[in-house]
């Protein structure tokens, strides 16, 4: 290399160093179980990574359909068997699928109203059947997961006329802080965070169901190696007492 040409290799490899992996605008659709979680923690990556992300949160089920139909998207958490039925239509990458963390089922109640006896399965029965009304969304993962506890129980016809199907947890969470139900079904994570209602109590362990929230990456994303970066950051152990706060765990 000529002595003039060294100053100038020098400047060029120092600049290629110096300069950050380029920031990307990531499009996060994301189940609505998860989306306290992903709030709390979207701040954190995007400082770290000059990532910004733009979550879209709903209904599983739902979000699923839009992404068939060609919504666009980088990066989705939705429930294991959604994502699993993505990647067999190769929609999502699978060597990216991660279990994010998992949320029990429980029971939302107005707040200050008094928590119903689920000390166990019998008890549990008795509070759905001294409830006036009982609200949850159909197409839910949870509410799909409470109408199969039903049927187990030998609920499902006794508990039919107050039952109180709901379009979004939204709705759900309408139906309780104006008093129109007495009991929601949600998983505890889409709970905590709802002003005007409270956790009244979970499922007895011998009928608990889990929402697991997984993610994956779009292989088709100009953008999935950030994506990827974003579902790593997810699963850092470092944030896992932030996940427990916001009723998930790992």
């Amino acid at each position: 290399m000529k002595s003039w040409m060294r100053p100038v290799a020098v400047f060029v490899i120092s600049v290629l160093i110096a300069t950050p992996a380029r920031a990307e605008q990531i499009r996060l659709v994301s189940s609505v179980a998860a989306k306290a979680v992903v709030e709390a923690l979207l701040p954190g990556f995007e400082q770290s990574t000059k990532h910004t992300v733009t979550p879209v949160f709903g209904i599983a089920a739902e979000l699923k359909a839009t992404l068939e139909a060609g919504d666009a998207f980088d990066v989705a958490i939705l429930t294991a068997p959604l994502i699993d039925d993505l990647i067999a239509k190769g929609m999502v990458d699978k060597t990216s699928r991660s279990v994010i963390a998992r949320s029990g089922l429980g029971l939302m109640i107005k707040a200050g109203a008094p928590k119903p006896d689920v000390s166990s399965v019998a008890a549990f029965e008795r509070a759905l059947r001294a409830a006036r009304t009982i609200t949850y969304v159909p197409t839910g993962a949870s509410g799909i997961a409470f109408v199969a506890t039903l049927e187990k129980l030998g609920l499902a016809d006794a508990m039919k006329p107050k039952t109180k199907a709901a379009a979004s947890g939204d709705e759900v969470n309408a139906n309780i802080t104006s008093g129109n139900a007495d009991l929601a079904i949600l998983p505890v994570s889409e709970i905590l965070p709802v002003r005007g209602a409270e956790l009244g109590g979970i499922f007895p362990a011998e009928i608990q169901s889990y929402v697991v929230m997984t993610a994956a990456v779009n292989p088709r994303s100009p953008r999935a190696a950030a994506a990827r970066e974003l579902i790593a950051f997810l699963m850092d152990a470092k944030n896992t007492p932030v996940i427990k706060s916001k009723g998930m765990e790992r």
